[in-house]
């Protein structure tokens, strides 16, 4: 279903949702006080306007409260991160998403209502830490302090040539498997109980970080 985006902060994390959400066919108006930045969104974004969004009555003639979803991508300046957000979710944006620079800058934009927060340095480290300590674990998100979603690739013969239900990723490891990426490139989403699993099939699976870390430990068995 396509739903209309609202990016506020063309930094690097900013400008990625943003590409990301082109290419999945999504609307998005791009927002940011430098001209440069603008210009490089131009063409890759919806729309893509020059302001600044601690300006009330900016956010106000852009539409703001007509979008589905707003992200606060601004940088390195926590006060107009806090103010923009604070903004936005008063005007009754359903879905705000901020980047938080630390964990009390976070706190604080859960308390004036930002839906989510992320922390795109630290989400990054978990990523990169869990992708080197295991050959298996592919690509790794933190959706919580205690769940996660997983892509781990299948190394273990006992694992092969079985479907989903002789497996039994719930029962057996609290875990659902809501895609299988093939060997050759193929990808099965919300796969059946019947689905085959493969040699060096990767599963993308989610639940509890400590049972993710169980079956990845599992394939190495």
């Amino acid at each position: 279903m396509k739903q209309n985006y609202a990016i506020i902060g063309l930094g690097r994390f900013g400008g990625s949702i943003c590409r990301t959400l082109i290419e999945s066919g999504q609307e998005v108006l791009a927002i940011d006080s430098s001209e440069d930045r603008v210009n490089e969104y131009m063409n890759i974004a919806t729309h893509a306007v020059v302001g600044n969004a601690q300006d009330e009555m900016t956010l106000r003639s852009l539409g703001i409260r007509n979008f589905d979803h707003v992200i606060v991508a601004i940088g390195e300046d926590i006060q107009a991160s806090i103010l923009v957000t604070l903004m936005v979710k008063e005007m009754g944006v359903p879905n705000v998403l901020a980047k938080a620079q630390n964990e009390y800058h976070a706190r604080v934009l859960e308390k004036i209502g930002a839906d989510r927060v992320v922390h795109p340095e630290r989400d990054m480290g978990v990523r990169i830490a869990h992708n080197l300590v295991s050959k298996n674990i592919l690509d790794y998100v933190e959706l919580s302090d205690d769940y996660s979603l997983a892509e781990i690739r299948v190394t273990n013969p006992k694992f092969y040539d079985k479907t989903l239900a002789n497996l039994n990723f719930r029962q057996n490891f609290g875990l659902t498997v809501v895609g299988i990426r093939r060997v050759n490139g193929k990808v099965v989403v919300s796969p059946t109980a019947d689905e085959i699993v493969l040699k060096n099939d990767n599963l993308l699976v989610i639940g509890k970080t400590d049972d993710v870390d169980i079956l990845d430990e599992k394939m190495n068995d």
